[in-house]
Order: C-alpha cells, then structure tokens, then sequence
C-alpha cells in the first residue's frame, strides 16, 4: 500500500500505549502462499511471518512485510525500502516488551539481528543493538566487571534495553552507558554521547527523538569488581523464585509508581487480582505484575486483562498505573498521522 504523504514509525519502543483494537476483522494479509521480494540483498517476506513468533508473549497475528537485517548497512537499506515504497515500519529485537495485534501489522517489521561484540579495552565493550542484553550481563560479570549484574535476567537486546533505559535492583542500563550509535529516518549515522542524553526511569531521549530509526549499537564502560559474578548469580537465583520465568510473558507490564513507595506488584497483588484471567491471558500467581499468556491467549484478551488491572488498581487506591509494554495497532491512519 503506497502512502501519501508517507508515514513511518520509528523502532519497536514507539508503539502506542494500550488502546482497544477493531475486532470481527480478517488478517492484514492472508495470502495463503508466501511471497517475498529481494531488494538491494534483502529478503522482504509477505504473507506468513506471524508476529506471535517474534513475541515473547507468542502473541500476534500475520504482518505484511518482513525482513532479517544483520548488518547496520542492510538496517539502512530496509529503511531506505520502506521510504521508497511508503511502507510503515518497525525495528524489533526479542520483542520481549511488545504486545502484537491478532489482526498482525500493516507495515513493514524489520528484525533487528545486529549481534556483535566488541571488547574496545578492559570493562568496555560496544554491542550491535539485536546482541542479548542477557548475555552481556553474564559475559561482563564473568569477566570480572560490574554494573550490568542485574542484566542477566532482562530477557531482550542491548537497543531495547537502551532505549527503555532497563533497570532492576538498584542498577540502570544508563549507568553505564558511554555513547550509543543510532541510524536518523534521513539515513544518516550519527554517534551521541551517553552525557548527552537524558535518562530516567525506563525513560531516554531517544522515545522523544522525532528522527530516530533505530539504535545500532552501544558502549558501555564498566568497572572492575570482584564480586560481580556472585551478586549477578544471586539476582538470577531470587528472579527465578520471584518471576514466573518458565511461563510466556512479557516481563513486567506496569511501571512502578513514582514516589509512592511501593510497586505495581504489591498493588495489583493487594486487590487481590493475582491468578487471575480473561480468557488465555492471566495474572500471573508469582509476581502480580506479570501478566501471562497460558497458551490461548489473544491479544484483546490481554488488552481487556490490562484495562481491569488498572481500573482494579485505579478504584482501591486512586493510583493510575501505566503501561511499560508496548502496543503495536494494527492500521494507522495515514491522512494524519494518528494510529
């Protein structure tokens, strides 16, 4: 579908906060061959990439372009194919704080696969914004640095941690972050100075850059820690009697209140909402602010489980909880640019 005048999305964390989606609706694209087209050495795929697949929710309908970008320069290329074609588009990475429409996406969702890691000196490394946040986390402890303990348990990539500005237990990813490469709508690289930046709770400048594509990758610098390999293992060992690890979620949907002293869990847990479910989607019974797919669970059945957590939360103690999940709607109206 050619826009005009052409409209984008920016990257996976621009999505909009949870909103009803039209229901009694087909697939945006149901064709029942895959088709794809190559262009400038990428592979766009049509017809059979279902969001669910790239969601840790497992939840999410078909979407009408897809491509795997593993390199900054096919990242720049798939923008530049969406510009060319008018094609709305989304930059993802383990879409671990995403939640997907049934009806899927009208645009284009590039996979963001920029997954390497460079060691620049001792306690600095600079990774592709698709390389597991995970894995640096243990990588960097396990070599003695510290500052990235509690990354070990936030199951997404370096840019989406980057861009939300993820934090746990007392540690935030801006602590430690040295510069961060980003790719502009313009086509244009540029690379920004962590001072430069404003960072705040699972906030950074870049939700509020009106140019921004995506983020390519980071720096981060650490300090030396002996100790840094035992607190990270005891992190891990309190988030798996704490989380419900083994289950599909999205990790923690609600951002904890500001200057209220107590968390979104503790609230949700108070009203008394633990195990409980609409449809296939619940909350989850270890951690009220989870909220967990059981295997059936459509994206209107998490919507609706979103709107009575907070209307619960909202009627017992006058608290407005917000969304730290990402929902993506499925159209957008493109005469004016609003969703």
């Amino acid at each position: 579908m050619l826009l005009t005048p052409p409209t984008f999305t920016k990257m996976a964390s621009m999505a909009l906060p949870v909103v009803r989606s039209p229901r009694n609706s087909t697939p945006i694209f149901s064709s029942n061959k895959e088709q794809t087209q190559n262009w400038d050495a990428l592979k766009f795929v049509r017809g059979k990439k279902l969001l669910k697949d790239l969601s840790t929710w497992g939840i999410g309908g078909p979407c009408n372009y897809f491509v795997q970008v593993f390199h900054q320069t096919h990242l720049l290329s798939a923008i530049r194919y969406c510009r060319e074609f008018s094609i709305p588009y989304v930059v993802i990475g383990k879409g671990s704080n995403c939640l997907f429409d049934d009806l899927g996406f009208d645009g284009c969702v590039i996979l963001n696969q920029i997954d390497f890691l460079e060691r620049m000196e001792p306690g600095v490394y600079r990774a592709g914004s698709g390389f597991r946040f995970n894995h640096l986390g243990s990588l960097s402890c396990n070599e003695g640095f510290t500052g990235l303990e509690f990354a070990a348990g936030i199951p997404g990539t370096v840019g989406g941690a980057t861009y939300m500005n993820a934090g746990a237990n007392g540690q935030e990813t801006a602590n430690v972050i040295e510069s961060i490469d980003i790719v502009t709508t313009e086509g244009n690289f540029l690379t920004l100075n962590g001072i430069d930046l404003t960072f705040g709770y699972r906030s950074s400048s870049f939700q509020d850059m009106d140019n921004l594509a995506a983020i390519v990758a980071a720096t981060f610098r650490l300090e030396r820690s002996g100790s840094a390999k035992k607190r990270q293992q005891e992190l891990l060992k309190r988030r798996r009697a704490t989380q419900p690890v083994n289950e599909r979620s999205a990790g923690s949907v609600f951002r904890n209140p500001v200057n209220l002293g107590v968390s979104a869990a503790e609230l949700i847990d108070k009203t008394g909402l633990k195990g409980c479910s609409i449809g296939g989607a619940m909350v989850s019974n270890i951690h009220a602010n989870f909220l967990v797919n059981n295997g059936a669970s459509t994206s209107q059945d998490m919507l609706n489980l979103i709107a009575l957590v907070k209307d619960k939360v909202h009627s017992k103690f006058g608290v407005e909880l917000e969304e730290e999940v990402l929902y993506f709607h499925p159209y957008w109206n493109y005469a004016n640019g609003e969703r």
